[in-house]
């Protein structure tokens, strides 16, 4: 072989794993939106659950994939705008949470996928056409809220057996009817009177709880809301002071309220990464069937018990999975 032939065929050689070398160091970093209801100091644990979930598959910020946030900090008012900007920035794809994040995402884009880290029943709420299939551009978790709210009371109401008038706190910007309506349903067979604290922000959680004693409730359920969640010890504190047993999200009882039931919203973002990965590698969100949480915990708070001067039943604190003491 002449030497320049030697020398073109050796060059030939080097050229595919340089080239193959420069393509990987100038691989396309994903873009995630995140399209977040409360402010972010409220939503940490989730969104490091999150984080956590996407390193299992391999994706870490700053080296192949980038979050992009955006925080309503509350007001809800804000959600079709910061949508618009997820939309904006061409991100890969958007995570959400809620009904109404949900809702507001997909009014955003038709096109960019959508991942839910956790809402309620998002057939019941017309996120989806169903769980197997849910077609369109949107997938993820979702778990039975209204029936887990309804459960929440017949805990109450086994604890606290002579309890008679229950005020359920629920954001309403954010929560379905759904919810009361189930409480509402389980309210009238447990023969308990029921009073709806509605709120539509954090500034109003204060002033429902003065209407509750007001209306001389004897316990409070809480329903699932991203600020209401965010405000998780604020609730408990004002539960405490109105010597309210509360049962809610198992923030709640984590955060100085009675008691907690519920699946772990941290964990259903963790699964999040799960979505993100199938749609990062091709999949249509519409064909990734709607999954949820098989594991619901209750949390009974003995400290808080111990405080409101209230006995809990033998029969209930066996079927705890934890306690605090």
């Amino acid at each position: 072989m002449k030497r320049r032939e030697f020398v073109l065929s050796m060059a030939g050689a080097l050229a595919v794993p340089l080239a193959s070398s420069a393509q990987k160091s100038q691989a396309k970093i994903a873009r995630i939106g995140f399209l977040g209801l409360p402010s972010a100091p409220g939503w940490t644990p989730m969104v490091e659950a999150l984080r956590a979930g996407l390193r299992e598959f391999g994706y870490v910020e700053g080296r192949n994939i980038a979050i992009e946030f955006r925080w309503a900090e509350g007001n809800y008012d804000r959600l079709p705008g910061l949508a618009a900007e997820l939309v904006r920035l061409k991100v890969d794809l958007i995570v959400t949470h809620t009904t109404l994040g949900t809702r507001v995402a997909k009014q955003a884009t038709t096109s960019i996928p959508i991942v839910i880290a956790a809402t309620g029943d998002a057939v019941e709420a017309g996120l989806v056409a169903s769980f197997a299939r849910p077609g369109g551009n949107v997938t993820g978790s979702s778990f039975l809220a209204p029936e887990i709210a309804a459960k929440r009371l017949d805990l109450l109401k086994e604890a606290l057996p002579r309890i008679r008038r229950i005020a359920v706190l629920r954001n309403v910007i954010s929560s379905t009817p759904l919810m009361f309506e189930a409480v509402a349903r389980a309210a009238k067979s447990l023969r308990v009177e029921l009073y709806e604290a509605a709120v539509q922000g954090p500034d109003e959680i204060e002033s429902a709880f003065a209407r509750m004693a007001n209306w001389r409730a004897d316990g409070v359920v809480i329903v699932e809301d991203p600020v209401l969640v965010s405000k998780a010890k604020e609730i408990a504190q004002l539960a405490v002071k109105r010597r309210l047993p509360t049962i809610g999200y198992v923030q709640i009882a984590e955060a100085g309220g009675l008691m907690g039931f519920g699946a772990s919203i941290a964990e259903m973002h963790r699964h999040a990464a799960y979505f993100i990965d199938k749609i990062l590698k091709g999949a249509k969100p519409g064909d990734l069937p709607i999954e949820q949480p098989t594991r619901f915990e209750l949390l009974i708070n003995l400290k808080t018990a111990k405080a409101l001067g209230l006995t809990i039943p033998r029969s209930l604190l066996i079927r705890a999975d934890r306690m605090i003491e």
